[in-house]
C-alpha cells in the first residue's frame, strides 16, 4: 500500500522512511522551500540529517499531488493541529483510508483524535492509530522498534501493519484504540513531572515510583473510560511511558528537566525548539478525570506547575504529605 505522509518533522520523516523500505512512498510538507531543499540533499536535514532517504522515498509540496500519488494518508502532526489537517485533506481523499501517528486530544474539548476522526471523516473511512515506544532517530536508524497498529477496521489495520512491518521493525495489532490512544497521551504528562524529578536531582528512586504510581492513574482513568488493562500495560502504555520517561530524545522529558532545573516553559520550549505535547496534554488529561472522578494526584501537580500555581518544590511536598492509604 503506498501511503502519503503528511507531516515532514521528525517522526513523519522516520515513519516515511520506514515504509520507503516496503512500498513508494510520498513525504508531504507545507514549506516549498524546505521540501525542494529535502528532495535536492535526499535527507531532511532540519530533523534527521543524518538519515538518507531511500530509493522508494520522495517528496511533494503539493497536497494535492501527494495524496493523488498514494493509496492511503498517514497524518503525522502535533494533536493541536489534528482536525485542522482532516479537514484540510478531506475533499482530497476520495475512498482512501486514513492513519495517523500523533498523540494527544483535541485542545479545548478532551476528545480523543479518533472521534475527531469519525466526526470530520465519517465512520464509514477506514481509519487507523500507530503508536508505541519509537523515538524518530532510532527508527530512521533502523534500530528494532516495536509499535502497536490501533483500529476498529481489521483489514486496514493488517495493511498499515503490512506496510510498516520489517527485520528490525515489528508490529503488533489490537482493536482497542481508546487504550492505545490514552496511553500514548498520557505519557506525555508522566514524563513532565519524571523529567522534572530528574532535573530536581531526586534520585532513581523517586524516578521509579512516579513511573509506577503515574502508570496507576493511566489505568484507572483507562478503567472509567472502558480501556483494557492489558492494553494500557502493552506497548500504547507502559512502553511508551518507560520509553519517554526515561529517554533524553523525548521532549516531554526534557520540558520536566527545565522546569525541575528552575527554567521557564519559555526558556525550555526555545532550547527544545519542537513542539511538546505533554503541556497541553496536561489540561486535557485533567479535564477527563475530573469529568469521571478519577484521583490523578501526579497529573494535577503537573498542572499545577505548568500553570504556575506551585512550584516544583511545592508540588514534591504536596505529593510526599499525601495520607496513608492502600496500594491499591
Amino acid at each position: 500500500m503506498r501511503f502519503a505522509v503528511l507531516g515532514a518533522g521528525s517522526w513523519g520523516t522516520a515513519l516515511a522512511i520506514q515504509l520507503a523500505q516496503n512500498n513508494p512512498t510520498i513525504l508531504w510538507g507545507r514549506d516549498p522551500q524546505k521540501m525542494a531543499s529535502m528532495a535536492a540533499v535526499g535527507c531532511n536535514r532540519f530533523y534527521l540529517p543524518q538519515h538518507p532517504f531511500p530509493d522508494y522515498l520522495s517528496v511533494e509540496s503539493d497536497l494535492q499531488r501527494a495524496i493523488d500519488a498514494s493509496e492511503a494518508v498517514l497524518v503525522v502532526c502535533p494533536s493541536h493541529a489534528f482536525g485542522d489537517i482532516l479537514n484540510q485533506i478531506k475533499p482530497l481523499l476520495g475512498n482512501r483510508p486514513v492513519a495517523w501517528a500523533s498523540k494527544g486530544f483535541e485542545p479545548g474539548t478532551g476528545r480523543f483524535l479518533h472521534e475527531v476522526a469519525a466526526d470530520i471523516l465519517g465512520k464509514d473511512v477506514p481509519t487507523a492509530l500507530i503508536t508505541g515506544p519509537s523515538f524518530a532517530k532510532d527508527v530512521a536508524a533502523g534500530k528494532p522498534t516495536l509499535v502497536a497498529v490501533a483500529s476498529e477496521h481489521p483489514e486496514f489495520a493488517q495493511k498499515v501493519a503490512s506496510a510498516l512491518h520489517t527485520d528490525t521493525f515489528r508490529v503488533y495489532l489490537s482493536d482497542d484504540i481508546i487504550g492505545a490512544e490514552l496511553g500514548g497521551a498520557v505519557k506525555n504528562v508522566l514524563a513532565l513531572a519524571t523529567g522534572i524529578a530528574d532535573g530536581m536531582q531526586l534520585g532513581d528512586n523517586t524516578r521509579a515510583a512516579l513511573i509506577t504510581r503515574g502508570m496507576a492513574e493511566m489505568m484507572r482513568l483507562g478503567q472509567a473510560l472502558g480501556s483494557r488493562p492489558e492494553t494500557l500495560m502493552g506497548l500504547s502504555g507502559l512502553g511508551d511511558l518507560v520509553l519517554t520517561s526515561t529517554g533524553d530524545l523525548s521532549r516531554n522529558r526534557r520540558m520536566g528537566l527545565a522546569l525541575g532545573q528552575g527554567k521557564t516553559i519559555e526558556q525550555a520550549k526555545q532550547d527544545i525548539g519542537q513542539v511538546v505535547e505533554g503541556i497541553g496534554t496536561t489540561d486535557e488529561v485533567l479535564r477527563l478525570a475530573r469529568r469521571h472522578a478519577v484521583d490523578m494526584p501526579i497529573t494535577e501537580h503537573v498542572w499545577k506547575v505548568v500553570h504556575g500555581e506551585m512550584t516544583t518544590e511545592q508540588a514534591l511536598s504536596a505529593l510526599m504529605g499525601r495520607d496513608i492509604r492502600p496500594e491499591f
